[in-house]
């Protein structure tokens, strides 16, 4: 408290109210300065992150997304390769016939056949495949004759055995001995424009035949009319 006597200056002088007024205009202050200096930037910053987390979501979920499609393209492609390997087993793209000819000779020893010829022959092109045939004569007993066919059957190369032969047979004890012939045809894929070229010669081979036969027609009804 001032001593007695003398006056009160300043702050000490205002009322009650006018403080308790201008204490509440400084909180004001002393709020605004903190809502607009902070709290707003915060704000910003909390909705920035948000929308940023929002964003980043967005771009994982898509990326989860493109990765299962991989995942999946992968399978795929890699189950194509599968079968376009099994595929190239049954149907080469080349002959290989020192190879087909070497399983042919190991199932003929393993069927016990006894192996008298093998002659390959010229290939046959068409437009889809290329034909490899080999004539073969051998000579064994009936079960062994069925064994080597069943066992050719089984080759993973595409075979037909045509044209099969039974010729003399001959007995030797109890058992019966054949010979036989037959035409081994395996097949491979024919080459870039191969198949094109085949299918033109055999369209001309066609044509050919067809005016060579319409010139005989021909013939034949002028004789007819001499007569």
């Amino acid at each position: 408290m001032a001593p007695p006597g003398q006056k009160q200056t300043g702050f000490a002088q205002l009322s009650a109210g006018v403080k308790v007024l201008l204490l509440a205009l400084l909180l004001g202050v002393v709020s605004a300065i903190y809502y607009f200096a902070l709290h707003l930037s915060l704000s910003d910053d909390i909705e920035a992150a948000e929308r940023r987390f929002v964003t980043l979501q967005g771009e994982l979920e898509e990326a989860q997304q493109r990765q299962q499609e991989y995942l999946r393209l992968t399978q795929e492609l890699a189950a194509r390769e599968a079968v376009d390997r099994q595929n190239k087993r049954v149907l080469p793209e080349r002959a290989e016939i020192a190879a087909f000819l070497q399983d042919l000779n190991r199932l003929a020893e393993l069927s016990g056949l006894e192996i008298e010829l093998v002659e390959p022959r010229p290939e046959e092109s068409s437009e889809m495949l290329v034909r490899i045939p080999v004539t073969l004569r051998l000579s064994g007993r009936y079960h062994q004759v069925a064994k080597f066919f069943f066992n050719v059957s089984r080759l993973e190369r595409a075979v037909n055995m045509e044209n099969v032969q039974l010729n003399d047979a001959e007995e030797q004890g109890d058992d019966v001995v054949l010979e036989i012939g037959v035409l081994a045809t395996t097949f491979r894929r024919p080459a870039e424009g191969e198949g094109a070229a085949a299918s033109e010669g055999g369209s001309a081979r066609r044509g050919d035949q067809g005016r060579q036969g319409g010139g005989t027609g021909g013939a034949g009804t002028s004789m007819g009319g001499a007569r």
